[in-house]
Parts: structure tokens; C-alpha cells; sequence
């Protein structure tokens, strides 16, 4: 039976093409629009980072589907397509130059722009963000040997970044304001384990430090001065300094909007007809048992799909565990759940940080909130089932590695 129902999808990243990808493979027969700002078809953000920017992978391995499978599955993708305005009482969108578009459910998959440094000098060419693969693209024409790079912020970005630049031959400094890289993230220490393995590859390392303007010559950048009163040479510099989740429509729409998209479960806004998914969706994680927003390539791969099956009718309630990797020199990591400073007690080590070969788990009374398995493999399963069991488990039996984690 035909379906005459439109379905619009705000935002042509990973989350948005596997939503709408969703909504073909569940039976949906009716119209699908998906609308991207970028001229590029939908694509993954991780390989900007990582292979792609190393150059160990090709261009193409990034992109969700082909071109051509969007026209195969009848869905419209139309790039370089700016969504200016949504209207729920109408229930239509308005697009860059005036045309409105009809829709019956509304998924916003707009994702995040980078944090912008507010210094002197920030607007000088050499200053360059990563966020799309153009910036990935332009970032890595710079990255020839004996390049001088300064990195500035020491999240997943800037470690991945500077972990490429020395792979690559440049000579890397490294500024953060924090005393740790990824303090706020995994505490003091497991940020020294990362601080640790960049000082083993070369890379100068600024903690505690500020950044007070970035020194031009000629309109292009040429230093960074620190607020220790230093000032390092530089010919390229990178900003990774976070993001901001990309709530402009959801305001103009009227929607609940706080650190970002207010969603419930089922990834639903405080309008029935719109849906949120990816880096603005602040969901009702009933596991975690509070509100959550994540940034990160897992949640875009999940929360489209499960936002789609929702739109459709289906019963979908989201409580997949937040999950990230990085991959940085010889160092793999996976993390599973969500422990931020204040949600636990202790961290338990199972293995050797030494050798950077372990896994380290984050508990709060006993009961297990995170864990990240460092170049040890096919445990995130296990450790899924530690955070969901609810109980509460021995530190002991936990760090001992005679002990499988299945009979913790």
C-alpha cells in the first residue's frame, strides 16, 4: 500500500543517512527528503581524524553510502540544501531561498559546529578547526615534515590531531588549560596515561596553560603566546577547543532546548511531530537514569535509526550505552558508558598502564558506570553487562585478571 506521507530529515551527516536509511529497510514506501548544508554526500567524522587525515584511508571510505544508492532506495538527498526556518503549527520547512516543504514527521540531525577561540589573532589564515572533511582535506595539505603544528585543547580532536601531525613528521606542542589532557572526561589518572604516550612520540606537552593571542606576520599566523608569558613558533595552528550542538532550528521552532534538543526515549521533542538525534539530543537515558548528550560517532549511528523506527509508529525506547574509540599511534581504546567528575568513587585498573594494556573501570558505591578497555579487545560486551546488572561488584575480583569478567 502506498504511503503519501512526507518525511523530512534535517541534517545529512551519519545520523541522518542511517535514519533514512532506517526508514527504507522497516518498509516505509512513502516520501523521504534528507537535506545536507555540506555539497558532499552524507559521510562518518571519525576517519577526518584519524585514517583519512593519517592518509592510510581513501576518501570514499568515509562516506555512508554512494551517491547513487540514495537515487536506488527513492530517497532525495539534496546537498548544499540550508533548512532557515520550521514551522510546527504548519508543519513545513522553509529552505534557503523561500521554498517550503511539507512534512508529516520531522527528524533534526543537525549536528555540531567547533567551538570558536575568542583571542587576538584567532581569525588569521593557518588557524584551522576540523569539522568536515574539507577542513580535513585543507588541514592535511599542511601536515608535510618538519611542519610546526600547535595544538590547541587536548580532547579527542586535538589528541588524534597531534597523534596524525607527528605520524606524519611535523613537530607538535600541545596546549591545554587543564592540568591533564581528557581530565574532565577520565579523570587525572587516565589523562596521564594519554599525556604519557604523547611525550613517548615527541610531542611537546603545555598543561596548565592559557592561550593569550595568536601572533601574526604578514596575516598569516606565525606563534602562539601562552599565558605562561612563552610563545611557541608555529606555521599551522589547530583549534579543539569542542563543540557546540547546532540548535538554531529547534529554537526557532519553539522547542525545549537545554544543553541541547530536549528529547524522551523515543528521541521525541516537546513537539509529537519532530525528532532529534545525534550530537543535539539531550535524551531521557532511562539506564543512566538522567539526561544525556553525547557527542560521539556511536550515538549518530544509533539514535537515526531508532528516531526513524520511532517516527514509523514503532515502540522504541533509546538506552543504548554511550561508546567511543580513538586510535592514537599504537594506542586503541573503546570506552563504554558515562562517568563524569562527581558520578563515581573510584577507578579500578585491570591490567598494566605502564604497557598501556589494560582496562579501567569507573564506580560510584560499588556499581560499575563506565569502563574503557585500552588495547585489549572483545570485552565491551562484558562490560555493558556490568554497568546494566545494577550490581554492586568486588573491586578486587574486578582488577584481578585470573578472574573473567563474565564471573565478576
Amino acid at each position: 500500500m502506498s504511503d503519501d506521507r512526507t518525511f523530512v530529515i534535517a541534517g545529512a551527516g551519519l545520523a541522518g543517512a542511517k535514519a533514512a536509511e532506517t526508514l527504507r529497510t522497516e518498509g516505509f514506501t512513502g516520501r523521504v527528503v534528507l537535506l545536507g548544508e555540506e555539497n558532499h554526500p552524507p559521510y562518518e567524522r571519525p576517519p577526518l581524524s584519524k585514517g583519512y587525515l593519517l592518509g592510510t584511508q581513501e576518501r570514499e571510505t568515509a562516506f555512508v553510502h554512494q551517491p547513487a544508492w540514495y537515487d536506488k532506495q527513492g530517497i532525495e538527498l539534496r546537498p548544499a540544501c540550508r533548512v532557515e526556518d520550521v514551522d510546527p503549527a504548519s508543519q513545513d520547512v522553509t529552505l534557503a531561498g523561500g521554498h517550503r516543504l511539507r512534512y508529516a514527521e520531522l527528524l533534526l540531525a543537525t549536528g555540531a559546529v567547533p567551538r570558536r577561540l575568542d583571542v587576538p589573532g584567532a581569525d588569521l589564515a593557518g588557524v584551522a578547526y576540523l569539522r568536515t572533511i574539507d577542513d580535513s582535506d585543507a588541514l592535511s595539505a599542511t601536515l608535510v615534515a618538519g611542519t610546526r603544528v600547535v595544538v590547541i585543547g587536548a580532547g579527542w580532536i586535538g589528541l588524534e590531531v597531534t597523534a596524525a601531525a607527528r605520524q606524519r613528521g611535523c613537530a607538535v606542542t600541545l596546549v591545554e588549560r587543564d592540568n591533564q589532557p581528557l581530565r574532565q572526561v577520565l579523570g587525572d589518572e587516565m589523562g596521564a596515561v594519554f599525556a604519557d604516550l604523547h611525550r613517548a612520540h615527541g610531542v611537546d606537552l603545555r598543561l596548565g596553560n592559557g592561550v593569550r593571542e595568536i601572533v601574526g606576520d604578514g596575516g598569516r599566523a606565525s606563534g602562539v603566546a601562552l599565558s605562561s608569558g612563552d610563545t611557541l613558533p608555529a606555521d599551522v595552528v589547530v583549534v579543539g577547543i569542542g563543540v557546540i550542538p547546532s540548535v538554531e532550528l529547534a529554537e526557532r521552532a519553539g522547542l525545549l532546548i537545554d544543553n541541547g534538543v530536549l528529547v524522551d526515549s523515543r528521541l521525541r521533542t516537546s513537539d509529537p511531530h519532530i525528532y532529534a538525534v545525534g550530537d543535539i539530543a539531550n535524551v531521557d537515558h532511562p539506564t543512566i537514569g538522567r539526561r544525556v548528550r553525547v557527542e560521539h560517532w556511536a550515538t549518530a549511528l544509533h539514535t537515526g535509526p531508532a528516531a526513524a523506527r520511532a517516527m514509523l509508529g514503532q515502540d522504541v525506547v533509546y538506552d543504548r550505552l554511550p561508546y567511543f574509540f580513538t586510535d592514537q599511534y599504537d594506542l586503541g581504546m573503546e570506552y563504554t558508558g558515562h562517568a563524569q567528575p562527581g558520578d563515581y568513587d573510584e577507578v579500578v585498573v585491570r591490567g598494566d598502564l605502564d604497557t598501556r594494556q589494560f582496562i579501567a573501570f569507573w564506580l560510584s558505591g560499588g556499581h560499575v558506570r563506565a569502563g574503557m578497555n585500552v588495547n585489549v579487545w572483545d570485552v565491551t560486551e562484558d562490560v555493558q553487562r556490568l554497568i546494566r546488572s545494577g550490581t554492586a561488584v568486588d573491586p578486587s575480583r574486578l582488577a584481578d585478571e585470573r578472574v573473567p569478567l563474565a564471573e565478576v
